[in-house]
């Protein structure tokens, strides 16, 4: 299990239960650095117990995954693509690595969350990590990629072979 810095811990608790000015300060107390992880080592959904409403995808056919939408603010075109959890996707020069994905419970608002790592390589360049941590499908600016060419949002987490995103009653 890997530890998570407090403050990461305190933005998904304001997304969750408290109000979107909440929310705003939590992202705003967040260290400008980004989360270091061991090449190995997996965000873990038991990091959050004390979010009661937040689990894993639950059981069914297929890996779980993160449905993703990315943005090329130069051809202006979008895209949306699937992430399967623990593997890295490609958008354009990025290599996108979804360490895990969450889902409210079914008495909750529908949310979802994701941790992912956005590593840029492009030609001729050595490859720079854009971004690592959560993002949240209902809030995507509480932690939102800074990136000059792309732009990539979390809409869902789900289950492979065509089903549906796990949705709260």
């Amino acid at each position: 299990m890997s530890v998570r810095p407090q403050a990461a811990l305190a933005t998904l608790a304001a997304v969750i239960g408290a109000t979107a000015c909440a929310a705003a300060a939590a992202a705003q107390t967040a260290p400008a650095q980004a989360p270091t992880q061991a090449a190995s080592e997996q965000p873990s959904s038991s990091s959050f117990d004390n979010s009661p409403t937040l689990r894993a995808i639950p059981d069914g056919p297929g890996k779980p995954v993160a449905e993703l939408q990315g943005l090329d603010k130069v051809t202006a075109r979008t895209k949306r693509f699937i992430a399967p959890v623990g593997q890295s996707t490609t958008f354009g020069t990025l290599a996108i690595t979804v360490g895990d994905c969450l889902v409210n419970t079914p008495d909750a608002p529908p949310e979802a969350a994701a941790y992912l790592t956005i590593v840029d390589h492009k030609p001729g360049q050595p490859a720079q990590k854009l971004f690592a941590g959560w993002m949240f499908a209902s809030t995507p600016s509480i932690s939102a990629m800074d990136d000059g060419v792309y732009d990539v949002r979390v809409l869902a987490c789900t289950r492979e072979q065509g089903s549906s995103p796990v949705k709260s009653p």
